[in-house]
């Protein structure tokens, strides 16, 4: 099993930053693939960004975010990060890390571990 616990999030004006972290806690040798989500109440979950662990370190990203999010992982300190700059109203939302432990299958499916999640609020 692997834990996950996100950090970062907060409140920012329109075309600001934040960096958002998640530490990995458990069996994380078995982590093959990080993944940031964001869901605003009464919308479906949106899928951000994945980036690969332990097997290269391919990152993908959803076009709304494209150019102005980072996604990375540091393998020694067991964190991944979501590093976000240009933000917009729109982009407020609670912000949730994801894992599993196979690099195969859909970039925005498949993952068996989930966070807590952290609120990022945008204003204009």
């Amino acid at each position: 099993q692997v834990q996950l616990v996100e950090s970062g999030g907060g409140s920012v004006q329109a075309g600001g930053s934040l960096r958002l972290s998640c530490v990995e806690s458990g069996n994380t040798d078995s982590v093959r693939c990080m993944a940031w989500f964001r869901q605003v109440p009464g919308k479906e979950r949106e899928w951000v960004a994945r980036i690969y662990i332990r097997a290269g370190t391919h990152r993908l990203y959803a076009n709304s975010v494209k150019g102005r999010f980072t996604i990375s992982h540091d393998i020694a300190k067991n964190t991944g990060y979501l590093e976000m700059t240009d933000l917009y109203p729109e982009d407020s939302a609670t912000y949730y890390c994801a894992a599993k432990d196979t690099i195969y299958g859909d970039a925005w499916d498949g993952y068996t571990y989930w966070g807590q999640g952290t609120q990022v609020t945008v204003s204009s």
